[in-house]
């Protein structure tokens, strides 16, 4: 339960289109008709539904408090039946072995295999127990922007599927590419689909330009550095070629040598300080996700009892460091368009010369 308490990792996803009017009564009784319920059907492998953040037995809703200022906070749980590969190979030999016994058959035909197949996976699945898994969900209203708590594809999908049919709102996941082409550059497609690694690359240069002062705006800086783990990569697929640095400071040489190789930084872990807070997470350059991220300290006197202040709190720092890392991403969008790039990239191609 990273949005209550220890690390976050977190997709983002873009909520498309408008909200109906009356809306929190509207999300009051789609998410209990949403609601995760205790059933599967025959055959069933996966079972999905919301279900409260602060008691995940709590898929009615009767005690939880879903609003909370202008968030939506909720829990996502998906169950699962899953045979392991080996039993269904034991079980399905098994019953191939009793089918050629009774049939006095020397050979299985394909119809009859695949109807064992089925039999044994229908049989075995049934009584299979289902596997809890739970992931958060922190909906900013005003921003139009979800937290969701998986970096996994096919959990995603699962939960913009879900999504879409309890709110009736399209989700999109946050994308670099799109966002750099939104700014009409002439960059080639090519290019433009791992600007988010180019960004990446171009912040750890950065951070090596002031020791890690980094101007964030004209009023204020930020306090960056590249820890414990850099991932670069050239290439896609299977002709993927990956680098990786590590240690607790992430080695400069070997990574400055696979830069100059043409590899770019796919991910990398950020000790991210601004105004005495300190951030420490792992992030992603191709959906600019954010994984197992630390926060600074939520305190609330003892007294006051306020669960929902410092999930509030958590909100705000989560919130924090997005915004700092989408500004840089914007700062480097507003060069890689300007004049000043030409001069930017002579100075990056000296910095990998040391």
């Amino acid at each position: 339960m990273g949005l209550l308490k220890g690390g976050f990792s977190f997709a983002r996803f873009h909520v498309e289109g408008d909200l109906p009017r009356d809306f929190l009564n509207f999300a009051a009784s789609q998410i209990k008709s949403h609601a995760y319920r205790e059933s599967f059907s025959a055959g069933q492998e996966k079972s999905l539904g919301w279900v409260s953040l602060t008691d995940v037995l709590d898929s009615d809703f009767t005690a939880a408090n879903y609003a909370l200022g202008d968030y939506l906070v909720f829990c996502l749980r998906i169950d699962r039946k899953q045979i392991a590969p080996r039993l269904l190979k034991i079980k399905m030999l098994e019953e191939e072995r009793r089918y050629l016994a009774q049939s006095g058959k020397e050979r299985i035909g394909k119809q009859a295999a695949t109807a064992i197949k089925e039999k044994v996976f229908s049989e075995l699945l049934e009584k299979q127990d289902a596997v809890p898994s739970f992931y958060d969900v922190c909906w900013s209203l005003g921003k139009k922007t979800v937290y969701f708590s998986s970096l996994s594809a096919t959990v995603a999908d699962d939960f913009v599927s879900l999504f879409k049919k309890t709110f009736g709102l399209d989700l999109k996941r946050f994308s670099p590419p799109e966002s750099a082409a939104a700014l009409k550059t002439t960059d080639s497609p090519e290019i433009i689909s791992l600007i988010g690694r180019e960004f990446l690359t171009w912040l750890w240069y950065k951070t090596q330009e002031r020791n890690g002062r980094i101007a964030l705006n004209d009023n204020e800086e930020v306090e960056l550095h590249f820890v414990k783990r850099i991932a670069l990569e050239a290439g896609e697929g299977e002709y993927a070629q990956n680098v990786v640095c590590s240690g607790l400071h992430a080695e400069l040489t070997e990574g400055k040598e696979a830069v100059r190789q043409g590899k770019k930084v796919k991910e990398a872990g950020i000790r991210l300080i601004h105004n005495q807070n300190d951030w420490e997470f792992t992030f992603k350059a191709d959906n600019f996700d954010f994984q197992s991220l630390k926060m600074p300290p939520v305190v609330l006197p003892e007294t006051t009892g306020d669960d929902e202040g410092g999930l509030l709190e958590r909100i705000y720092l989560i919130e924090g460091a997005t915004k700092i890392m989408d500004g840089f991403f914007t700062s480097f969008l507003s060069l890689r368009r300007s004049d000043r790039w030409e001069e930017e990239t002579k100075l990056m191609a000296e910095w990998l010369k040391h």
